[in-house]
C-alpha cells in the first residue's frame, strides 16, 4: 500500500516498502520544502512527478550509480576534451541550467522539472546543497547538469545538451572534481544509455542505503562557487 505523506512530518517509510510496480514508488504527497528534500535524499529517495500529479517519491531497486574510479571516457569524448572547445564552470548560473534541463525535448512528452521543482532546487542551491555545472561554447550556454552534494555523495538530477558531447564534457569535469574532493559515489537514479556509456551501473537498493549510512556525514574537500559567496 502506498504511503501518503503529511505536511507536518518529514518522515518517509522504510525503503523496502517501495512498490515493485511501478518500480520504486515509495510515497506520495508532502511538499517540496528544502527540509523535506534534504531528508528525502538522506533517506534514499527523490521526487519525480509531472504537472497534475501529486508529489511522488521514488527509491528504485536496483539503483543506477557511478563510482568516480569507473568513469569511462570514450576515444571520441577524450578527443573533444583535448580540443578544449568547451569552457566548464561550477555554480555560475544554476537558474539557467535547471531551466534548460526543464525545457521541452523532442524525445519526451512534458517535463518532470516543474516550476515548483525549479523553485525548490533553487532554494537548495542558495542553501549550499545543490550545485550546477555550466558548459559554454564561446560564451553561449550549450550544456550543463545539476544535483546535490552531501557528505561524500553526489546526487545527480538532470542534464541537458545543445551541442554534441556538451553534457558529457560537463559530467567528466564534475566527476574529476568530485573524485579529487574525496567523493565515493554519484547517484544517477535511473538507467539510461547515456549514463551507461559513461560508466554508470546498477547496484542493489540495500547497497545504496549502505553507502548513505557510511558516507552522508563524512566531510569532503570540494570547493564550490557558492561557498565563496558567488551564489
Amino acid at each position: 500500500m502506498l504511503t501518503w505523506l503529511s505536511r507536518t512530518s518529514l518522515d518517509f517509510p522504510p525503503l523496502d516498502k517501495a512498490l515493485h510496480d511501478p518500480n520504486g514508488l515509495l510515497a506520495a504527497g508532502g511538499d517540496l520544502s528544502a527540509e523535506r528534500l534534504v531528508q528525502a535524499y538522506r533517506h534514499g529517495c527523490f521526487p519525480w512527478f509531472q504537472d497534475g500529479q501529486p508529489i511522488l517519491w521514488w527509491s528504485p531497486d536496483p539503483r543506477t550509480v557511478l563510482f568516480p574510479d569507473e568513469l569511462h571516457v570514450s576515444r571520441s569524448l577524450r578527443k573533444t576534451l583535448r580540443q578544449g572547445r568547451f569552457q566548464v564552470s561550477f555554480d555560475q548560473d544554476f537558474t539557467a541550467v535547471i531551466a534548460n534541463c526543464a525545457a521541452p525535448r523532442a524525445y519526451a512528452d512534458g517535463t518532470w522539472i516543474t516550476d515548483s521543482m525549479q523553485a525548490a532546487y533553487l532554494k537548495l542551491f542558495q542553501q549550499g546543497f545543490a550545485h550546477s555545472v555550466e558548459v559554454r561554447d564561446n560564451g553561449e550556454l550549450v550544456g550543463g547538469l545539476y544535483g546535490l552534494a552531501m557528505g561524500r555523495l553526489f546526487f545527480g538530477e538532470s542534464m541537458f545538451s545543445r551541442a554534441d558531447n556538451a553534457s558529457k564534457v560537463g559530467f567528466v569535469h564534475l566527476v574529476e572534481h568530485l573524485k579529487a574532493a574525496g567523493f565515493v559515489l554519484i547517484d544517477c537514479q535511473m538507467p539510461t544509455d547515456h549514463l551507461h556509456s559513461l560508466g554508470a551501473r546498477a547496484i542493489a537498493r540495500a547497497s545504496f542505503a549502505d553507502y548513505l549510512q557510511r558516507y552522508l556525514d563524512q566531510p569532503n574537500s570540494a570547493t564550490w562557487m557558492c561557498q565563496q559567496g558567488v551564489c
